[in-house]
């Protein structure tokens, strides 16, 4: 019988260094998480703003990206204790009156109801010339393994900075359709990747307050 391999053969990252994921192939990946906005509440002016500007955004990229949405559950009782906490303190009878009933409000509207939230990541290739292009993978990551490059070399700081060029362009086109775009930092990555290849960990509830800004 053949022996098993371990998990981590199949996942294609080698390690997370300046917050830049390197994998086993030699390709180098840059994460991105954007702010969302409620594209319904807009006029039809701003909509069409919007997509033009999305539109001029694909346009300017000679380079594939990935979009990566993750939904969690949110833990709402930190908030509602915050609230009670505000209602003890609050002086004036009215808001005291506004602030229990927006409480009881919360309170019914989760009974039974899970409170989800969505993290939007875009994920930036870069790929040395050396190790040639990459195919579809494990998740997001899109690798295929190549002879060439083994990971270790010489040139990181030098790949990095291109693959930085090219996290600077979407996040640039991203601001022209009114999204905020910024890096991941590799502690931000390594938790990022983990959820990812341990998916019933999005089950776990995200306390409110603990989404990136």
């Amino acid at each position: 019988m053949q022996d098993a391999k371990p998990t981590q053969s199949f996942v294609p990252v080698k390690e997370v260094r300046n917050g830049v994921i390197i994998l086993k192939d030699g390709g180098y990946r840059g994460v991105l998480m954007c702010s969302s906005l409620n594209f319904s509440l807009k006029s039809a002016d701003e909509q069409r703003a919007i997509i033009g500007g999305f539109q001029t955004f694909l346009n300017t990229l000679d380079f594939s990206v990935e979009i990566v949405v993750h939904s969690r559950k949110m833990d709402i009782r930190p908030y509602l204790a915050l609230l009670n906490e505000r209602l003890d303190k609050q002086s004036s009878e009215l808001m005291r009156i506004q602030l229990r009933e927006y409480i009881q409000f919360i309170g019914n509207f989760i009974q039974g109801t899970d409170v989800m939230t969505k993290l939007f990541y875009v994920v930036v290739p870069f790929t040395p010339a050396v190790i040639g292009n990459v195919g579809k993978g494990l998740p997001f990551l899109g690798s295929k393994k190549s002879s060439g490059l083994q990971g270790e070399t010489d040139s990181f700081d030098e790949y990095r900075v291109q693959l930085e060029q090219r996290m600077s362009l979407v996040a640039g086109g991203l601001a022209s359709a009114g999204l905020r775009a910024v890096p991941l930092k590799t502690e931000e990555v390594i938790e990022l990747l983990y959820r990812s290849f341990n998916l019933s960990e999005l089950d776990t509830p995200l306390r409110l307050g603990e989404q990136h800004t």
